[in-house]
């Protein structure tokens, strides 16, 4: 039960809202400044590449996200 002092549970859960939250900014941010909607060409339009591109972005904003919060 060491975990639960200090606050320890309240600042993961923190840190965990704030790392979703600055992804789904990120998100946003990215897709503003690409030329076309991209959950629109990802999911109406099936666009395989374009969503093996967005994947590996979203891995690449979250291990940054990870390692500035860590």
């Amino acid at each position: 039960m060491e975990w639960l002092r200090n606050g320890a549970l309240l600042a993961s859960v923190v840190y965990a809202l704030l790392g979703v939250a600055v992804f789904w900014l990120s998100f946003i941010v990215i897709d503003k400044l690409t030329p076309y909607n991209l959950w629109e060409e990802i999911v109406e339009k099936q666009n395989k590449a374009l969503g093996m591109v967005v994947a590996a972005m979203s891995l690449g904003i979250c291990i940054i996200v990870a390692a500035a919060i860590h």
